[in-house]
C-alpha cells in the first residue's frame, strides 16, 4: 500500500521552488487549504504564480502570501473585497488575469483532463475574448501589460472563444475526509474549486480535517480519487470565518 500521508504540512511542501505555479482550492473563506498555505508562507517560496477564484482576504488564505509579497501572478475570478489585493493590482506589483468564473473552474477540471484548450461562449463580445483587459499596471494610471485577442470560431451560429486548460506545478486543496491512498471528500460548499485544484496540479497536496484508512470511503462518496493526489496531511477540524459581517444597531 503506498501511504501517502506526510508528517507535517511543512514537510508536504519544502520542495515548492521559487516562481511555482499553485491551483488553489476554496471559495471566500470556505474550503481554504489555510494551514498548507501558512506552511508556505514560513517555508519561504516567493515570486509564486496562484490559480484559483480569488486571492485571500486580509490575514487569510492567499491574502497572507499576498501581503509578504511573495505572490507575483494570479489568474482569478472574483477580487473581492481585498484592499491589498487592489493596491498591489493598481500599484503595478501584480500582475492579474481576470477570468469568468465558470471559465476558470473549467480551465482547472480540462488541465487535469489532459485538454489543452476547448471553446466557451463566456466572454464572447468583451474584451475577455477582444483582449485589452489590464494584466499589469504601471503604477501611474496606466496600462504596462494588457491581454491579448483570443481565438474565437463559429459553431451552429455562434460564436465561441478559445480558452486554454490549466496545469500548474502544485495544487492546494482543503478536504473534509481523506484516506492514505489520498482519496478524498469534499464536504459542503468546499466542493467549490478544491475538486478542479485537485486535478490541475502535477503534484497535489491535500488538507484533510479527518483520515480514514483504505476502504472505509465509500467509492460513490469519493469526490476526488487518489491517483491525482500525491501526498496528504492531517490538519484536524477547521473552523470557517465570516467574511464580511454586518449588524444591526
Amino acid at each position: 500500500m503506498i501511504n501517502k500521508v506526510h508528517p507535517s504540512a511543512a514537510e508536504a511542501v519544502a520542495d515548492i521552488p521559487d516562481g511555482a505555479s499553485l491551483a488553489v482550492g476554496g471559495f471566500g473563506l470556505v474550503g481554504i487549504p489555510s494551514v498548507l498555505i501558512d506552511a508556505i508562507l514560513e517555508q519561504g517560496a516567493t515570486d509564486l504564480e496562484t490559480v484559483s477564484n480569488n486571492c485571500g482576504t486580509e490575514g487569510f488564505g492567499l491574502g497572507k502570501l499576498l501581503e509578504a509579497h511573495r505572490i507575483r501572478r494570479t489568474i482569478s475570478s472574483y477580487v473581492g473585497s481585498n484592499k491589498e489585493f487592489a493596491r498591489q493590482y493598481l500599484s503595478g506589483e501584480l500582475e492579474v488575469e481576470l477570468t469568468p468564473q465558470g471559465t476558470l473552474a473549467e480551465r482547472m477540471r480540462a488541465g487535469g483532463a489532459g485538454i489543452p484548450a476547448f471553446f466557451t461562449s463566456a466572454g464572447v463580445g468583451t474584451q475577455v475574448a477582444d483582449g485589452g483587459l489590464p494584466l499589469q499596471y504601471d503604477g501611474a494610471g496606466g496600462i504596462a501589460v494588457a491581454s491579448a485577442p483570443k481565438e474565437t470560431r463559429e459553431f451552429d451560429g455562434e460564436t465561441y472563444v478559445l480558452e486554454r486548460g490549466i496545469r500548474t506545478d502544485f495544487a492546494l486543496v482543503h478536504a473534509w475526509k481523506g484516506d492514505r491512498l489520498g482519496n478524498l471528500v469534499f464536504r459542503g460548499t468546499a466542493r467549490n474549486f478544491n475538486p478542479d485544484a485537485a486535478t490541475a496540479g502535477r503534484i497535489t497536496i491535500a488538507q484533510v480535517e479527518h483520515l480514514v484508512e483504505p476502504g472505509e470511503l465509500d467509492p460513490a462518496d469519493v469526490h476526488t480519487p487518489g491517483i491525482y493526489v500525491q501526498r496528504v496531511v492531517v490538519v484536524g477540524p477547521q473552523e470557517t470565518g465570516i467574511e464580511n459581517r454586518t449588524v444591526q444597531a
